[in-house]
């Protein structure tokens, strides 16, 4: 049984998170990231990024972690259809006429002033963490949305690695020049139907807990609460 999910970014990173499972006591949790954060320290990689319940904040505090952040995580069924808004279209970087500089450009437009506070990568390694991450056809995970023609945010729907059916959002975001009037909840909702058609059969979705703006979305969309995590981390002294 897997108790930590582990992303290797080479020798800069480890992005580790903690998968819950029911039955799964907190030594073993403690016994397992021990083991985990032995192997990070024979390996000599630059930080840790560690995504773990604040139950175990004290000890991680007591072993060097600093804390980043928390973030919430919210779920729901993606049985029910969902009414979309026809004044937005959602276009996929493969099918478009856009390029990838471009949809980095507004990537970044959509990063900037966000409430997030886990930014930990440059533009230039978020666009090539997609390749990485989502294979050769990552383009085709990649949306963007346009009111009367104008770039208004993007969305990357994928199914979680290691799931057959559970939908995420690589990432999602609306540019500043539009927060706050609504078409971040409609943007959101194309999303999830965007989910339904990779197979997903759930959604599951995280933000940082300042992200009033994002939460709201997560709320109107039919959305619950489900988890809360601490954003820890580690830097090789």
């Amino acid at each position: 049984m897997d108790l930590f999910s582990v992303i290797k970014k080479d020798k800069e990173c480890w992005l580790v998170d903690q998968m819950k499972q029911d039955g799964v006591t907190e030594a073993a949790y403690l016994d397992a990231f021990r083991s985990l954060l032995e192997k990070w320290l024979e390996e000599e990689i630059g930080y840790l990024s560690l995504l773990m319940d604040p139950v175990y904040e004290k000890w991680l505090m007591d072993v060097g972690f600093r804390k980043v952040s928390t973030v919430v995580e919210y779920t729901r069924g993606l049985e029910e259809k969902v009414s979309l808004d026809p004044a937005i279209e959602a276009a996929s970087l493969a099918d478009s006429q856009m390029t990838d500089d471009e949809f980095a450009d507004l990537y970044e437009r959509c990063r900037s002033g966000s409430a997030n506070k886990n930014n930990l990568f440059t533009i230039t390694q978020v666009m090539e963490s997609l390749e990485n991450e989502l294979g050769p056809k990552w383009r085709s995970h990649c949306f963007s949305f346009r009111q009367e023609g104008e770039l208004i945010g993007l969305s990357i729907p994928i199914i979680e690695e290691g799931t057959t059916d559970e939908g995420r959002l690589f990432y999602f975001g609306t540019v500043p020049e539009v927060r706050g009037k609504g078409y971040g909840t409609a943007m959101h909702r194309i999303s999830l139907d965007l989910l339904k058609r990779l197979g997903a059969v759930t959604y599951v979705g995280s933000t940082d807990e300042a992200n009033e703006n994002m939460i709201r979305i997560f709320k109107r969309n039919g959305c619950t609460l489900r988890d809360r995590k601490g954003i820890y981390r580690l830097d090789r002294k």
